[in-house]
């Protein structure tokens, strides 16, 4: 039964790629967005992953995300020191500093200060130039997207320099770092010299990183230190949530989202429903004719969903298909922000899935209610 389904489902080459077309667009417009969203939400905590080393982040208790920026006394230092079961902190700058180029223009770059003596935070893929070369006076490394963005077609060279806060900074190394959501450029020095290189404010400190001293729970430590300190302490992995969180909360960016996606699951649905309609409509005689034969509405009923699901496979496979490969065209062509995690494949998925099965409810009830005497009428 389900090969005589799949039979006439193809037997109407045009009503059945009217079929396959909608639910391929519904499919790819909800695969494609979703993963673009998925990689700007990327972006907004790139920074958080890119700190390799510390399991705590220590902050002011009123920071909402990584980039809102409220600076803490340097004694917060010794005080999250003095909490029992942290192994180890150090101070961590972020900023935004204006540089200005060799040519006399200026250049916004993100200035992320690190510890002086253990290098925490530093950049784990530096391609040219050495980590070591950061303790050098003025000594920065500069990630590679940001070098071409300021000196485009031009070679990595080392020893290049420019100016921040009226100082002079040396390009000491090129690495490769995660885009951020403002895509700046990323500038890695010591936290002594980020201090000289930002504008001048009474307190610099933007985070305390930290580490659990080793067999206790990072969670347990972060709420001693708040109960000590006062201040907010989270690990990793709540941060990014954090952080993600204030996005989808704070802004229009999943609304913007979500409406593309919901008027992609309603077109395909309209062209899926209408077309799987006419379809059973046209074939509302062999439908008939099986009835006649004996077969139950429970088989009709099946053979019906058979062909609804030939369709979403076939459907869901080539959209999916499509919006990978324009993923994989728009990240090397136009930079664009995509990641299709699978979990953007399971909700693709289950939305093609109800599309399908909207779909096939549109017409079943006319195949169900469907005369078996009608294979013997006239026109």
């Amino acid at each position: 039964m389900f090969w005589i389904a799949w039979k006439m489902l193809i037997g109407n080459r045009a009503k059945y790629l009217g079929i396959v077309f909608g639910v391929v667009f519904a499919a790819l417009l909800i695969a494609q967005q979703a993963s673009i969203f998925c990689g700007l939400m990327s972006l907004t905590i790139s920074q958080i992953y890119d700190t390799a080393g510390p399991d705590i982040w220590v902050m002011d208790e009123n920071v909402q995300f990584v980039d809102d920026i409220k600076p803490l006394s340097d004694t917060e230092l010794f005080r999250v020191k003095g909490v029992p079961g942290v192994d180890w902190a150090v101070r961590f700058y972020k900023g935004i500093a204006r540089a200005r180029l060799e040519e006399g223009t200026y250049e916004q770059m993100i200035l992320l200060g690190l510890d002086d003596a253990t290098l925490v935070g530093a950049p784990q893929q530096v391609f040219l130039g050495s980590i070591a070369d950061l303790r050098r006076p003025d000594a920065v490394i500069i990630d590679d997207a940001g070098y071409k963005r300021i000196w485009p077609g031009e070679p990595f060279q080392l020893g290049r320099t420019f100016e921040m806060n009226d100082r002079r900074a040396v390009i000491v190394g090129v690495t490769k770092a995660s885009r951020t959501f403002q895509s700046f450029p990323i500038i890695y020095t010591r936290y002594s010299q980020a201090v000289l290189f930002a504008p001048p404010e009474r307190k610099v400190l933007s985070f305390v990183l930290a580490d659990a001293q080793p067999g206790l729970d990072p969670e347990e430590v972060c709420r001693r230190i708040e109960e000590r300190t006062g201040l907010q302490a989270v690990t990793q992995e709540q941060f990014t949530w954090k952080t993600i969180w204030y996005y989808l909360k704070k802004t229009g960016i999943p609304v913007n989202f979500g409406i593309t996606v919901f008027l992609g699951f309603l077109v395909g649905t309209a062209i899926a429903g209408q077309t799987f309609y006419l379809f059973t409509v046209e074939n509302i005689r062999q439908f008939g004719a099986l009835k006649a034969m004996g077969t139950s509405n429970w088989m009709i009923l099946f053979m019906v969903l058979s062909q609804a699901i030939q369709v979403g496979v076939v459907g869901y496979g080539v959209g999916v298909g499509m919006a990978a490969l324009f993923g994989f065209w728009s990240r090397t062509a136009t930079r664009l922000s995509f990641f299709m995690p699978w979990q953007v494949l399971a909700i693709t998925g289950a939305a093609v899935f109800v599309i399908v099965l909207l779909a096939s409810l549109l017409s079943v009830r006319k195949v169900l209610v469907v005369d078996p005497a009608i294979v013997f009428r006239g026109g």
